[in-house]
Formats: structure tokens, sequence, C-alpha cells
């Protein structure tokens, strides 16, 4: 895919999955998320809290994989869609 492809293909299915992860361990998650996803199925925002990034995902699976690889540092957020 391009990255013009990819950017449009994510807002499809933004904001999916989020899950928010303490900040000190960022380039860990991003490492996690190019080893185990492709560049479409994830997304990242830095500083969406204190001491905090949120990781967005395209499918509950690749959230849920992702939250248990960081355990306390992480937590499933609710996305309120209205």
């Amino acid at each position: 895919m391009t990255p013009q492809e990819i950017f449009e293909y994510k807002l499809r299915w933004k904001p999916g999955f989020a899950v928010a992860l303490h900040s000190d361990l960022d380039v860990r998650g991003k490492a996690w998320c190019r080893r185990a996803l492709e560049q479409h199925q994830w997304s990242f925002t830095p500083w969406t809290g204190v001491y905090e990034h949120t990781f967005y995902f395209e499918n509950i699976i690749a959230a849920q994989n992702f939250e248990m690889e960081f355990g306390r540092y992480a937590r499933s957020i609710k996305i309120n869609e209205d």
C-alpha cells in the first residue's frame, strides 16, 4: 500500500479499538505493533492523557493482545462514537 492508501484505509476503521499505554513504554509499544501487525492495522497518538499515549487498532484481537503484552501499564479505552 502507498502512504496515501494507508491513510485512507485507516480513516475507514478509525477510531477502532483504543488502548492507553504508559508514556515511558511508547517505543516498546510501537516496536510490538511493527512486529505483530501491518502498518495499516494500527495507529498511535501521543500524549492523550497524563503520562499516557494511545494506540488504536483495527480489530479487537490485536487490541487485546497489545493490552495483555503490557499488562498493568496498558488499559483499554471505551470510545464514544456519538
